[in-house]
């Protein structure tokens, strides 16, 4: 039995102001290659197909198209929900994407054996028994008692996640058994688990209740396909319990590691091999930091790529310099250059400092000006015409009330 982990599409995603449907595109393509090459009998899906509960109709077309042409290559599809993904949204299509070999689990169901699965290899044949565990909301699985502490909610939180993959354990131990095969059993998941390295891009999904599952609290499945974390890791030093990742960088900060889905093999009803397969990278994307000295040195290194795209590109930068100046700074450096600014900010260690300053400070020792102008600072990233408009705008209404006459006087 064969099987392809991947999850965290994110179809739909927006990535300030940029569409990722021709990066989506090239890598659905590039599946749909694998799922052939590698003689897939399955690929599970864990969560976060799409970016928002309501994704545009592009990124739904997306969807389907991979789904109808996937049935060409004699490949199962299991796909479960994650936390940015919507229960109707997913629902809608539920039925009518079980007519292509594709079985979609959007939440959490009071029956376990609606959730256990059996995969089947290409030629027919019984291949594996799947726990399919979506993103686990709380009022899907416990009930809400009045007066609980923060610590007992969650504490009873993770009792609910616990007995929900125990449930879900024990059904596919039974169906094993009345089946009479030594299958292996796969679970999945989207959520956090203790010690995993994330990324900016990662919504806390737990936030008050829970912040992570520890991994000893997994039933003992051959393999545990996670989704959630959009970085490919191992989870508490073991083989089988793993993030795939997400197949395209959906933050800077997930530069500099290939991504890649996971190959998951399984001989005589155990795990017997798990081997990543990188995933090209199909939009050139860079971080660049310093001074303005330095970025002007940095911006001069990149060459024009082969394919003609321009790379994106985060700067930060060290100055104490309005950001305003700081945008029509490095748009006269950039103009020429085969890159694409997509997101400008002053050094993380400014911004901290920055911070910490402001906590010591009351808006009695900050005139208006001072006040307008730290929040427009805030507005990294945005359009400098709209900035600049805003400020336009501001001193215009302020002008005005200075010089209008009070009707009366208190």
């Amino acid at each position: 039995m064969r099987i392809i982990h991947t999850s965290d599409w994110h179809l739909g995603q927006f990535f300030y102001t940029k569409s990722r449907a021709p990066e989506h595109q090239a890598f659905l393509d590039w599946l749909l290659v694998q799922a052939v090459e590698q003689q897939a009998d399955a690929i599970i899906v864990a969560g976060d197909i799409f970016d928002t509960g309501s994704p545009p109709s592009y990124a739904r077309e997306l969807y389907n198209r991979f789904v109808v042409k996937l049935q060409q290559a004699g490949c199962q599809l299991v796909v479960v929900g994650g936390n940015h993904d919507s229960v109707a949204t997913l629902n809608e299509s539920r039925e009518l994407l079980a007519c292509l070999n594709t079985t979609v689990i959007a939440a959490a169901s009071d029956t376990p054996g609606e959730q256990v699965l059996l995969l089947k290899t290409r030629d027919g044949q019984p291949g594996a028994l799947l726990c399919a565990i979506p993103f686990l909301r709380p009022r899907d699985i416990t009930l809400s008692q009045a007066g609980q502490s923060g610590h007992e909610k969650q504490h009873s939180l993770l009792e609910a996640i616990t007995q929900h993959y125990q449930q879900c354990w024990q059904e596919a131990q039974a169906q094993r058994e009345a089946l009479g095969l030594s299958l292996p059993i796969i679970a999945t998941g989207h959520l956090t688990t203790v010690g995993v390295t994330k990324s900016d891009a990662v919504r806390d999904i737990y936030i008050g209740s829970l912040d992570a599952f520890p991994a000893q609290a997994f039933p003992p499945a051959d393999y545990i396909a996670l989704g959630h974390i959009h970085r490919a890791q191992r989870i508490a030093n073991t083989e089988h319990i793993r993030y795939s990742g997400s197949p395209i960088p959906l933050s800077f900060d997930e530069l500099g590691k290939e991504k890649s889905v996971f190959i998951v093999d399984f001989a005589d009803g155990k795990l017997s091999r798990v081997e990543p397969l990188t995933i090209p990278l199909y939009q050139p994307m860079q971080m660049i930091k310093g001074t303005l000295e330095e970025i002007e040195h940095q911006l001069a290194a990149i060459e024009p790529r082969e394919d003609g795209k321009k790379v994106w590109l985060d700067i930060e930068i060290v100055t104490q310099d309005w950001l305003n100046d700081l945008q029509r700074r490095i748009q006269a450096l950039t103009e020429q250059l085969p890159v694409e600014v997509v997101l400008l900010r002053r050094s993380r260690e400014q911004r901290e400092q920055t911070l910490a300053r402001q906590d010591n400070e009351t808006l009695s020792e900050l005139s208006v000006q001072e006040v307008f102008a730290r929040r427009l600072a805030s507005e990294e990233g945005r359009d400098p015409g709209q900035l600049a408009r805003a400020s336009l705008l501001f001193s215009q209404t302020l002008a005005e009330m200075e010089n209008e006459e009070p009707s009366c006087k208190l």
